[in-house]
């Protein structure tokens, strides 16, 4: 296929077409990127409605350093605990990963630290790989801890999720995966993560899952996706929303399936990127039963964790789930 195909976005910047989302109503979603602690409640609804069944919330960095190693381990058991019953509360299966993020790993007295809690909790149920694992500025003590977390991966026999750089992203995307091969690491338990289209082609030919981010007015956008899939099909590449604290958007994966099929994508091919794909790169982990969300699951919002619901004075629990896409 041609490298020099144009993916220059032909809407202009800052006009939002509305998206309908009765086309894709009845398909099941996995967003296998999504950072739901900062996310609220109203968030997790509209997921579920979306027909988003299942997702994984990656370990990153909060916004602002941490100072102590408490802080990461309340991070830790809040991914594999209180998110992970919230989530259910909505009917949604929660997986997360757990690593130290590239940003943090340049904090080596903390760094330190964390090394030595990760056993810790990437043996826990949910737990579906190390992650979001790799580069941000490129450092020598980036290079140390992820090479650090690639060994751990390989022991505990996990699936391995990449964070690649925003800055000379194509360097960076090359060098985690020359890193990762050279501590044996078999390409397809790695899935490379903030794709675009100067990198895809590479990651696809050296046999990693290459995932997209879709993700407002950078990394990746529904319409350059869409480009995407008409030139590199849909082996092994997944899309995400990498929802965060930033400007987000938790609907960009049942978002980019409506474009899809509106740009006559196929529906096999739109359900392996934003679902199946996802499924079987993390079940390498040993974690994933696509029966844990193959159907809608009966809930009851009343239900509590340590003694807390999601509910909050006078609000009436939601007792059942029906899949109603929202327009």
């Amino acid at each position: 296929m041609c490298c020099s195909h144009s993916f220059e976005e032909k809407r202009p910047l800052g006009v939002i077409e509305p998206m309908n989302l009765d086309s894709i109503k009845g398909m099941k979603f996995f967003d296998p990127h999504v950072h739901m602690s900062s996310r609220t409640t109203d968030d997790y609804q509209a997921m579920a409605d979306a027909g988003i069944v299942a997702l994984i919330e990656p370990a990153f960095w909060l916004g602002q350093p941490r100072t102590g190693i408490d802080s990461f381990r309340d991070y830790y058991s809040s991914l594999v605990g209180w998110e992970r019953f919230r989530s259910s509360q909505f009917g949604i299966k929660h997986y997360c990963t757990i690593g130290l993020n590239s940003r943090e790993a340049n904090n080596e007295k903390l760094a330190e630290q964390v090394m030595e809690i990760l056993p810790l909790f990437i043996y826990k149920e949910g737990v579906v790989g190390i992650g979001e694992i790799g580069f941000d500025d490129q450092t020598a003590a980036e290079d140390k801890y992820y090479r650090m977390q690639l060994e751990l991966a390989k022991e505990a026999g996990l699936p391995i999720q990449i964070h690649t750089p925003h800055r000379d992203k194509k360097k960076g995307t090359q060098r985690s995966m020359d890193i990762a091969i050279e501590h044996g690491i078999d390409p397809k338990m790695v899935i490379v993560d903030h794709n675009n289209e100067e990198t895809v082609k590479e990651v696809l030919d050296r046999g990693f899952w290459a995932a997209f981010t879709i993700y407002p007015f950078t990394k990746m956008g529904n319409e350059r996706m869409v480009e995407v899939t008409k030139m590199y099909g849909s082996e092994r590449i997944m899309i995400n929303s990498a929802a965060d604290w930033g400007i987000s958007d938790p609907l960009a994966v049942p978002k980019t399936a409506a474009l899809m099929k509106l740009k006559g994508i196929s529906d096999e091919d739109i359900k392996k990127i934003t679902y199946s794909n996802a499924i079987a790169a993390f079940a390498q982990s040993g974690q994933i039963d696509e029966s844990d969300f193959a159907s809608p699951k009966v809930i009851d919002q009343s239900e509590k964790f340590e003694g807390n619901t999601v509910l909050r004075g006078g609000q009436q629990p939601r007792i059942d789930k029906s899949s109603i896409i929202i327009s």
